[in-house]
Order: C-alpha cells, then sequence, then structure tokens
C-alpha cells in the first residue's frame, strides 16, 4: 500500500474489485467493464453537485468499490479506498491497475459497456433484430444487454481491445 495516495492492495479484497471512477473516466470505465469488472461512473450522476466529491467517497464505502480518480485530494480523502490514477492515456491506466494487483489483463464482454449491467447470451432473434449485427454470424458468440437492449460480440472492435491490452479473450 502506498498511504501517501491511499493506493489499495489486492488482499483488501475476498473477490474481485469493484470500481467508481469519477467523471474524468469515462473511457477506462468502459475499459474496465469490457474487461468484466463492475464498473460504476460518476457520469450517471446528476451534474452540478458541489459535494459529488463526498458523494463518491460514500457510495464507495456503501458498495465496497475502488474510487479511479486524477484529483490528488480526492485520493488522500479516499485513502485505502482511492486509486490516483497517474496517466491521462488509458492504456497506461489499465496498466498502472495491473501493476497494483487489482485487475488482470483480460478482455471479458461480461458487461454492458454503456450501463455495466451483466450481459447474457443473445438469443437468436435478438441478433436478426439488430441491424448492427454481422450477417455471417459462425464462429461468434453474442451477448444481450437486457437493460440497453444492446447486442456485442468479440468481433474487430473486441480483438483490438485485446491487442491494446494484450490480453486474451474469456467468455
Amino acid at each position: 500500500m502506498t498511504p501517501e495516495h491511499g493506493t489499495p492492495g489486492q488482499k483488501n479484497f475476498d473477490t474481485e474489485p469493484r470500481f467508481i471512477a469519477d467523471r474524468m473516466h469515462g473511457t477506462l470505465t468502459r475499459y474496465l467493464r469490457f474487461m468484466g469488472y463492475d464498473t460504476t461512473s460518476a457520469n450517471g450522476l446528476a451534474e452540478g453537485n458541489a459535494k459529488e466529491d463526498t458523494l463518491l467517497l460514500e457510495l464507495g464505502l456503501q458498495e465496497k468499490r475502488i474510487l479511479l480518480t486524477r484529483d490528488a485530494e480526492l485520493a488522500r480523502r479516499g485513502r485505502d479506498r482511492a486509486v490516483l490514477v497517474r496517466s491521462e492515456d488509458v492504456i497506461e491506466q489499465v496498466q498502472q491497475l495491473i501493476e497494483l494487483g487489482l485487475i488482470k489483463r483480460r478482455v471479458m464482454m461480461s458487461r454492458c459497456s454503456l450501463c455495466n449491467t451483466p450481459v447474457r447470451e443473445a438469443f437468436e432473434c435478438e441478433i436478426a433484430g439488430a441491424d448492427y449485427a454481422p450477417k455471417d454470424w459462425r464462429g461468434l458468440s453474442f451477448h444481450w444487454c437486457e437493460q440497453c437492449k444492446k447486442l456485442y460480440w468479440n468481433g474487430s472492435h473486441g480483438r483490438m481491445l485485446e491487442d491494446r491490452i494484450g490480453g486474451e479473450k474469456e467468455g
């Protein structure tokens, strides 16, 4: 643990860590969701709340989430439940979380990148009903978000993500 920034270690968690990200981490939030990590975002909160930092800290404690922030003061306030994210580059951000032992290098396609809801295997009618789905389904597995009504599959976008983070597809 690094007390000056409250960087948590993996030993604090019985299960996989869950995250809450401040407004500066929309792309990191989506990457973590694609990697299978339960990640909520301040972007889901009403804007303009002067006490948003305090609310993020409270939500993090209540929901047992690690706060991801570039705000040094907020990370200090979060102590061992916050990570001061050093880089503006999403791949470097992912690498920092890997180096801290908080996440693994993987792509799981188990959560909706938009709303964080766990996805399920898609039915053929959902695949057929999505005009953006590939015409050739052979060898592809499809997942469906009940909340957003969005179809996911590991096509070229998923392979690009795997290449960027250097991970393997799981699921």
